[in-house]
């Protein structure tokens, strides 16, 4: 009786929040999944097309995405099976309200959603390889019985700059500093950090159909800038073969589905169908440690989690038709921004869900991997990505984080906190874009601003 009420409450708030059809094409960022909503709880409504049955799986996947998983063997509860090792208990402690996580704050702030990702190179094919004694993610927590991996602190070294209009601004580099390393030597010199990002419209991007980016890249190659996005091939676990990658900060999974189980394995050590190992560090008796089944993630947890996850409404943009709204909108794409968040895509055929299929939405990205300078280099390659590469993030929500997350740390490691700190960071083949910026006047930088933050 409660699930089916809260489901009646979802459809009459999705309803009560779906844009009018005569609003502005540009402000239905996710087409029929587009919400009105601005609020703290912006990332966590229910898209407005969705059906009695379609509420229910969403309801459900926001449970387990919420819920806090234990050790097994626990008999009041399915979500047994947390560990040995992990990073966090819960999708949403990276993922407040399906949000962006942020680097620590005090010392020793465990679950805040900052996480280092571990290889020593590639192979021959391309497949990145793990470090020998901390695998391919580094935990910094663990069951009582098993020690955590390490701990780690992050401080900041301040940059200073300064406009060619005299206005002065000042970055910040993190620097990281690993301890307690309890598994021997890391032999990855460079652990790459990579905060949790928002789950806004993650669906839809799953539903972008491969043609598409490979016509994008198609067409950078043909203006023949200093843009060259390309895609990332990586290993599809499901059909046992290299398909492009979408989602991940250096696009290094395929589909939603495989980016949520590989966040299970990696941040929770939920084993699935697709990544069935344990997460066990060599120095423990990993076959002593009892688990939570085989796999810990049902197929069933899974769909639901994946409905939640790609069937979430889209924030509609705000204030479109705000002058200077639009003003930053056209100095957004004149100083050529746009070649990499490009505005809109639209979605093909999805494989389970026709409700993502032909929308025509706003993210404000083009999937792919472009080399971003040496200041955001992070000197870990992943498939064909290199260490200076990053799949384009895109930008629909991100003008919310402040409200429903309570801070603006973005780009890949959460070191600018805002969104000019963002811009100013941008180097390799954004540098055009960047310097373009800088040289705008302060009341255009400002509408830039200000644009983005409408999204």
């Amino acid at each position: 009786m409660l699930l089916l009420l809260s489901s009646v409450l979802s459809l009459f708030q999705c309803e009560k929040e779906q844009p009018s059809p005569g609003a502005d094409t540009q402000e239905l960022a996710g087409g029929q999944l587009t919400i009105s909503d601005a609020s703290a709880n912006a990332f966590i409504q229910a898209a407005p097309i969705l059906s009695a049955i379609d509420l229910a799986q969403f309801e459900a996947g926001r449970q387990i995405f919420d819920q806090s998983w234990v050790a097994a063997p626990a008999f009041t509860t399915d979500n047994d099976g947390l560990g040995p090792l992990f990073n966090a208990k819960a999708c949403g402690h990276c993922h407040f309200k399906n949000g962006r996580g942020r680097p620590p704050i005090l010392p020793n702030e465990l679950g805040h959603g900052l996480l280092f990702h571990l290889s020593t190179g590639t192979n021959s094919q391309g497949f990145p390889i793990a470090d020998h004694n901390y695998g391919d993610q580094l935990q910094d927590q663990a069951l009582h019985t098993v020690q955590r991996e390490a701990t780690f602190e992050v401080q900041y070294q301040p940059i200073h700059g300064i406009y060619p209009d005299g206005n002065r601004f000042q970055l910040r580099r993190p620097i990281y500093t690993m301890t307690n390393l309890t598994q021997g030597v890391l032999q990855a010199t460079h652990p790459s950090p990579r905060v949790a990002n928002q789950l806004v419209g993650l669906g839809l991007l799953d539903a972008v159909a491969e043609s598409t980016l490979l016509e994008i890249v198609k067409q950078q190659i043909e203006q023949n800038t200093t843009i060259s996005g390309q895609p990332n091939y990586v290993w599809n676990e499901a059909t046992q073969q290299m398909e492009i990658g979408k989602f991940g900060w250096k696009a290094t999974h395929p589909n939603l589905e495989q980016q949520i189980a590989a966040s299970f394995a990696q941040n929770m050590g939920i084993t699935s169908s697709l990544y069935p190992e344990e997460n066990c560090p060599p120095s423990a008796p990993c076959e002593l440690i009892p688990n939570g089944g085989s796999p810990e993630l049902s197929a069933a947890q899974l769909a639901d989690i994946v409905a939640f996850v790609s069937q979430s409404g889209v924030p509609a943009q705000r204030d479109a038709e705000d002058p200077e709204v639009s003003e930053g909108r056209l100095l957004f794409e004149r100083i050529n921004c746009s070649s990499c968040h490009r505005p809109s895509l639209r979605t093909g055929m999805h494989p389970s869900n026709s409700l993502l299929a032909d929308q025509q939405i706003h993210p404000y990205t083009d999937l792919l991997l472009h080399d971003m300078g040496d200041g955001l280099a992070d000197q870990s390659p992943a498939y064909r990505a290199n260490g200076r590469e990053w799949r384009t993030p895109p930008l629909w929500g991100i003008g919310l984080i402040g409200i429903v997350n309570g801070h603006t740390k973005l780009l890949h490691d959460g070191r600018a906190r805002s969104l000019e700190e963002a811009i100013l960071w941008h180097g390799g083949e954004a540098l055009d874009s960047k310097d373009a910026f800088m040289q705008l006047s302060a009341a255009e930088r400002g509408s830039i601003i200000t644009f983005l933050k409408s999204l």
